[in-house]
């Protein structure tokens, strides 16, 4: 774990340049992931430079897969997996440790459903607060035996040579569980079926389709027969949407500011945060692969998008909109107190993530001098008055300490955020390059 660090962020007159984000964190968890369970050796282009991802590597070790760090660029990590083969990884000599990534621990937990062994997971003590119920309960009723603290890690999940398929419909829609259950019955006999009460990020999808097994998707059912062998393959990572929208939010809040964001993941399951944006008054112009896509068709679609700064405008987030732009909600709270109004609801969801997002959100704008109305599911954001500016705590949150910078941008004085090394969670470098779009 990273020394506690505190940044001080000061007013900008506006944000511009070119800028190249790390590449997707939800990607590079499944390319690992998938990549160890094909038959040969992968390279990875653009591996997220993240903690999480970090994890996710240092876990798959543990459990005798061999990886190797090529080289490092800000835009991303070049890794070669030398993947085990389905029901191929190797029982630990000891605890895993997925560190503050919750997408590592339920995801993980779904590959390791497939193996007759038990492993036990753990994590920080953020992410030992967090609750996998939603994860265990369907991979329990595939053969794995787990046991837990109350339904919070640390996660002993004893698996099985013969994971039953099931055809299972989520209470609520999670792309982390879907995933968990399509990797634990891409090792089962017979065919699993989710179904989904509203879409998801669909990188599985398409992730294992890249690998060469058949999915197919119908009315929002995700199908796939199991024991189908996985190729090893060359994949490259687009940049990370959910960190370009810091960007996004940054050129959009300061009067005069335009920002070129390079190579970014443009999968349509992920683009709602472009959508909002532009409902807020942002001015978004995409060049590339923006194209819509199924699961048929291999790799992520990618391409640059160009933001500048227009008056912003009250927006309502929907629940059904919330599964969309789950992670770009703190900073959407961030852009509204530069003069615009943000409602959101639906997004209880928001409470259990790395911190409770919403009380952290609110506490800290508040602290910043902002107008925020806390509500069990959500929040209310008037961007009545300019902030002031002050002290504020990420809460060990990567996604608050970045957003908390972006809603500095526009305060009358300098903001100093506690706790701001959580950024490098996702995003190692994300306040040198704050630093370096000032103009």
């Amino acid at each position: 774990m990273r020394a506690p660090q505190t940044v001080t962020v000061h007013p900008a007159p506006r944000v511009r340049g070119r800028v190249r984000p790390p590449g997707d964190k939800a990607i590079s968890h499944r390319y690992a992931l998938l990549a160890a369970l094909a038959c040969g050796r992968s390279e990875i282009h653009g591996y997220s430079t993240g903690g999480d991802c970090a994890s996710t590597l240092g876990c798959l070790e543990g459990l005798g897969v061999a990886v190797e760090r090529l080289g490092r660029r800000p835009s991303g990590l070049t890794v070669a997996v030398t993947g085990l083969g389905l029901g191929g990884l190797r029982k630990p000599d000891r605890q895993l440790d997925a560190g503050n990534s919750g997408s590592t621990l339920r995801m993980l937990a779904g590959v390791l459903t497939g193996h007759p062994f038990t492993t036990s997971i753990t994590g920080d003590g953020s992410l030992r607060r967090r609750p996998m119920r939603r994860v265990i309960d369907p991979l329990e009723r595939m053969g794995a035996r787990i046991r837990s603290d109350d339904g919070r890690p640390p996660l002993t999940i004893e698996g099985t040579a013969e994971p039953r398929p099931i055809d299972y419909a989520p209470e609520v829609p999670s792309a982390q569980v879907k995933t968990a259950i399509l990797l634990a019955g891409l090792h089962a006999s017979g065919r699993t079926v989710v179904r989904e009460p509203a879409p998801t990020r669909d990188h599985t999808e398409r992730g294992l389709v890249t690998f060469g097994a058949r999915v197919t998707r119908e009315d929002g059912a995700i199908a796939l027969d199991g024991r189908q062998p996985l190729t090893a393959c060359r994949l490259d990572v687009p940049g990370d949407i959910s960190s370009a929208a810091f960007w996004l939010a940054a050129a959009a809040a300061v009067p005069g500011s335009e920002l070129v964001i390079e190579h970014v993941g443009l999968n349509p399951t992920r683009t709602g945060i472009v959508a909002i944006l532009r409902r807020m008054g942002a001015r978004i112009v995409i060049e590339g692969d923006a194209v819509e896509g199924d699961v048929t068709a291999t790799g992520e679609p990618a391409g640059t998008l160009t933001v500048a700064h227009e008056s912003l405008h009250p927006v309502e987030i929907t629940p059904d909109e919330v599964p969309g732009v789950i992670d770009e909600l703190p900073v959407l709270g961030a852009l509204a107190t530069h003069g615009g109004e943000l409602r959101v609801t639906g997004a209880r969801e928001l409470r259990v993530k790395e911190s409770d997002r919403i009380a952290s959100l609110a506490e800290g704008l508040r602290n910043m001098g902002g107008e925020v109305e806390e509500l069990p599911d959500g929040f209310h954001i008037r961007g009545t008055r300019r902030l002031r500016g002050g002290h504020v705590d990420a809460h060990h949150d990567h996604r608050l300490a970045m957003a908390f910078a972006v809603a500095a941008l526009g305060a009358e004085g300098p903001t100093t955020i506690h706790g701001a090394e959580a950024a490098a969670v996702s995003y190692p470098d994300f306040f040198q390059v704050l630093e370096s779009l000032r103009a």
